[in-house]
């Protein structure tokens, strides 16, 4: 019987790293096609190589005082089907300028053929390459206004959880290489395997947004103060009935102007954002557990609960009873 292909992948690691995001991500695809196979009393079958590379060769010294033993350097890593860069858990602009030398490597990898992928803030590194411009991309939501600032050529869709765009692949927030990792396991090793890990490892398959954990505040971040300003008044209005042509005249803009100039500054419609905003007061509201769904849509300016159930699961990826349920706060035994 032939043996199953068998692939290397190489793990990034530099000063202040996420280390979850480098060993979790290691001990997820070693353990592709064992794990499953030892509870069963079958003949385990590695279906991955795992080695960590840092910039010389050595330990690799996390955020948190977490230090990691290293396989290989960038340049002389072995020849890798993946490479896979995690989390930024320092400064993000301290990162980027101390990691240079990686760039160039990143953009040579890419043009060999390897699959490149990237976790949560590690998204920058590939974004500070040039490897995201053109392409679909995502990254921590909490961070998705600075990306837009740095790179205004990538396609960034923030409330993804995992893009895929050719062979450059990018997972959203911090523990999200979990997803991606059972992503790429299944486009490597097909969707058998994928699933006996994820059952070994007791997780979900198949997650797709992280819009449920997101926040309005990332669309803050920006130096257009016009816009900060409509974006004062629609949070203290949001229960209102509002039509975005009264609002560019309040605010003294030609329909067309604020409508560009909105989107510049936050990367959405002002219709759009306001849905946002109605949303993330409901997110509040939902966590309340005195609260009836039909008074939370009239505080969130509808009347409609059908129509505002759809625009919540639309935006969020859950119902707002699924969501209720997940993050409603646990009642203290007593």
């Amino acid at each position: 019987m032939p043996q199953p292909e068998h692939y290397q992948v190489t793990v990034i690691g530099f000063e202040k790293a996420l280390a979850t995001a480098i060993t979790g991500v290691m001990d997820l695809f070693r353990m592709a096609g064992v794990t499953w196979a030892r509870i069963h009393d079958q003949q385990p079958e590695p279906r991955f190589s795992v080695t960590l590379a840092t910039a010389d060769g050595g330990p690799c010294h996390c955020v948190n005082g977490v230090s990691l033993m290293a396989g290989s350097r960038w340049d002389t890593t072995p020849q890798a089907d993946l490479v896979i860069i995690p989390t930024i858990g320092g400064d993000v602009d301290g990162t980027l300028d101390a990691n240079r030398t990686l760039l160039p490597l990143l953009r040579r990898w890419h043009d060999e053929g390897r699959d490149l992928a990237s976790n949560c803030t590690g998204a920058f590194l590939l974004g500070e390459a040039g490897l995201l411009d053109g392409r679909e991309a995502t990254t921590h939501w909490g961070y998705s206004g600075l990306f837009r600032e740095r790179y205004p050529e990538v396609d960034l869709r923030p409330h993804r959880l995992i893009t895929a765009d050719d062979n450059v692949f990018c997972a959203g927030g911090g523990m999200a290489w979990l997803d991606l990792g059972l992503f790429l396991v299944e486009r490597y090793c097909g969707v058998d395997t994928a699933r006996a890990l994820a059952r070994a490892f007791v997780m979900d398959m198949g997650r797709e947004s992280q819009a449920a954990y997101g926040s309005i505040h990332a669309r803050r971040y920006h130096q257009d103060e016009a816009i900060s300003a409509v974006q004062d008044w629609l949070a203290e209005h949001l229960a209102e009935s509002i039509r975005m042509d009264q609002l560019a005249e309040h605010f003294h803009m030609t329909p067309r102007t604020f409508k560009r100039r909105f989107r510049n500054a936050t990367g959405d419609t002002p219709l759009r954002y306001l849905q946002q905003l109605r949303v993330e007061k409901a997110k509040k509201l939902l966590e309340q557990p005195h609260r009836r769904l039909a008074e939370i849509t009239r505080a969130v300016g509808y009347e409609d609960t059908s129509a505002f159930s759809r625009l919540f699961h639309t935006r969020t990826g859950m119902t707002p009873g699924a969501y209720r349920s997940r993050f409603l706060p646990s009642t203290p035994s007593g």
